[in-house]
């Protein structure tokens, strides 16, 4: 009967747990107790990011493979590899795109200012009325989720770590002209964001760019591998000051009339196009950091909330050498050829033709310093400027071998101890010879200067299909 009676019973649990009713996350009811995964089987897509091309994977011979006239140590030597696919802008950041960078972090900061002042809010009607609009939105919630109040009882964190209880409400507008300030209290926070008067050039009411500071977080490999673990030690907290050198227009060049560019190149709206410079290794890549914040933060205001997207970053060196070579082997410039003029005598980039001479009689346009991006034609990628106008930094470590012991397979080298960072493509300062896509340079990671910008990529997943574009 004991026999019978267990039978009986492991049945009937066998019958419960293959039932619909049951929380196996095996598979589907009907399974037969096979283990088939819930997702859905459709293919990924990657979406191509606005104003990126997507770059192919390939095999190319990396390294300069043509005449050597300088016989410098920065010379690469010649070596197969194959890269990844990629998506990569298809030209420099401009001034109009990282001031939309240098707004969201003042605007930023001026919202959490106003957060903290405003404390538990008060009686407005959240149109930027009075300083109580300004509230953080938990302040603002009557009727707070169980997760909302777990997360109140548990208390902010330090300033490197995101505190979901403090998160700003965007939908206020932000009043900057002086006619418009709602109350004093708001006033004296605003006013806090601007030099003192007294040191105002001709009572000029100018931000204090010091003060914009961009703070992200980021993930150190070297500590995951020593730790084999993506730990709390894992991750690095950085706080940057992003507003550009703008100086760098006088500093690089102490005997010639560069002031003009000092005060207008990165402010003024005849620039807008321009590739921005001025901008450190570390700048450009809390650029990169913000950039995949605002995709985050809109796929996750969807109401059907895409997939986290991947992070944009600087392209490695041999990256960059790929793109630039658009899809041609021992391509000596971008656009194949091994002239840097067309067949109507006009430059095909924007470089420095003769000693002394910048323009060469306007062949190459009028354009004495930089010039806006997508002036001259793109290579086969659809890339345009991978050839003068500005210098660009890349990820990557700068050691003069590292092409030599670097690996096949999407090389880099990722020394920290090394504050050299290789910079690629020539400047409109620069003669021909470092337009070629095999020419290296470098240069620290902590200067900024009048001729080097840069461009972001984002990785595409080796199993995406052909990437689609993003209807605008």
């Amino acid at each position: 009967m004991k026999r019978i009676f267990l039978l009986l019973l492991s049945a009937s649990v066998a019958s419960v747990s293959c039932s619909g009713g049951g929380t196996s996350s095996v598979g589907k009811p009907g399974t037969k107790g096979e283990l088939i995964p819930r997702e859905k089987t459709k293919s990924f897509v990657a979406e191509r990011p606005y104003g990126m091309v997507a770059i192919p994977a390939g095999s190319f011979v990396a390294g300069l493979t043509d005449q050597d006239f300088t016989d410098s140590p920065e010379k690469a030597q010649a070596k197969t590899v194959t890269v990844s696919s990629f998506f990569m802008d298809e030209a420099e950041t401009t001034n109009a795109e990282y001031r939309v960078f240098i707004n969201y972090v003042r605007d930023s900061i001026a919202r959490t200012l106003l957060a903290e002042a405003a404390g538990e809010g008060g009686e407005g009607k959240g149109r930027g009325t009075s300083i109580g609009d300004y509230a953080y939105l938990a302040q603002k919630e009557e009727n707070l989720t169980p997760y909302q109040e777990y997360l109140e009882a548990q208390g902010g964190g330090d300033e490197s770590t995101f505190d979901p209880t403090k998160k700003i409400d965007w939908k206020v507008p932000l009043h900057w002209n002086t006619s418009k300030y709602p109350d004093v209290e708001y006033a004296e926070v605003l006013e806090s964001m601007y030099l003192p008067a007294s040191s105002r050039v001709g009572n000029e009411r100018i931000l204090d760019v010091s003060k914009l500071k961009y703070t992200y977080r980021w993930g150190d490999m070297d500590i995951a591998l020593a730790e084999k673990e993506r730990g709390v030690n894992y991750l690095r907290s950085e706080s940057i000051a992003i507003y550009p050198d703008t100086t760098v227009w006088v500093k690089d060049f102490h005997f010639a009339y560069n002031e003009p560019l000092f005060e207008q190149y990165f402010w003024h709206k005849a620039y807008k196009d321009y590739p921005v410079v001025g901008v450190t290794w570390d700048q450009a890549r809390a650029y990169c950091n913000f950039r995949s914040k605002l995709k985050s933060d809109y796929n996750e205001s969807l109401k059907r909330r895409k997939q986290r997207p991947l992070q944009f970053r600087l392209p490695t060196e041999v990256e960059w050498e790929y793109a630039a070579r658009g899809g041609m082997q021992n391509a000596t410039y971008p656009w194949g050829g091994p002239y840097l003029m067309d067949d109507r005598g006009c430059y095909l980039a924007n470089f420095k033709p003769k000693r002394g001479d910048y323009m060469e009689d306007n062949k190459k346009g009028t354009y004495t310093y930089t010039a806006p991006v997508k002036k001259f034609k793109k290579n086969g990628y659809g890339l345009y400027d991978m050839a003068g106008n500005v210098s660009e930094w890349t990820e990557s470590a700068y050691n003069n071998s590292s092409y030599g012991f670097s690996s096949t397979l999407n090389p880099s080298t990722k020394d920290k101890t090394d504050d050299k960072r290789s910079v690629r493509g020539g400047s409109w300062k620069d003669v021909g010879y470092m337009l070629m896509t095999g020419a290296r340079d470098w240069e620290r990671k902590d200067s900024a200067r009048s001729y080097i910008g840069f461009r972001t990529v984002q990785d595409i997943p080796e199993a995406a299909v052909k990437p689609r574009k993003v209807n605008r």
